[in-house]
């Protein structure tokens, strides 16, 4: 078992990120084979996540998955409609308008993920021909009779080399 899976389910907030170079496979760690034959991190926490699921009864799984690119966030789960990221009067960062779509197995969270997939911001650059040009942020939050109960992110950041540095025609 992922650690990070089971302190989600102790109610932590939980969080992995991939950073790297454009290039360096941080997307293809995140996703592993369209297939499944090479499981990535959103494949093997959801198979932890849905065993650990159906040992709490009381809690509902739901999934989210926007994308940052040139500073705006967008829902990959709606058409890549605009949402806004705002701060409530708890000091809590909140994703308004964000898509949250129920999962209780993992087909239904790797379908989930592959539609959003198609919809991120990708183009060429100078070292790769099809590249990821957003920062994607894929949550899974657990819920006990409807309010939060706790969170696991996974982050995959656009590239992190210099914009001078990937020589990208496109924006």
């Amino acid at each position: 078992m992922l650690p990070l899976v089971s302190e989600t389910f102790k109610g932590a907030k939980t969080t992995c990120f991939a950073y790297g170079q454009t290039g360096s496979g941080k997307t293809f760690t995140m996703m592993g084979t369209s297939d499944g034959r090479v499981p990535g991190l959103y494949l093997l926490a959801s198979y932890d996540i849905i065993q650990y699921l159906n040992m709490y009864t009381d809690l509902e799984l739901y999934l989210s998955f926007y994308e940052i690119y040139c500073g705006k966030l967008f829902d990959l789960l709606n058409d890549r409609a605009p949402v806004h990221c705002r701060e409530d009067g708890k000091q809590q960062v909140n994703i308004v308008n964000l898509t949250e779509v129920q999962v209780d197995n993992v087909e239904s969270i790797m379908e989930t993920l592959q539609i959003g997939m198609t919809l991120r911001a990708s183009g060429a650059t100078g070292a790769n021909a099809e590249s990821s040009r957003s920062h994607a942020i894929m949550q899974m939050v657990l819920k006990h009779n409807g309010r939060l109960y706790s969170k696991i992110s996974f982050i995959d950041l656009a590239g992190s080399e210099r914009g001078a540095d990937t020589m990208h025609t496109d924006k």
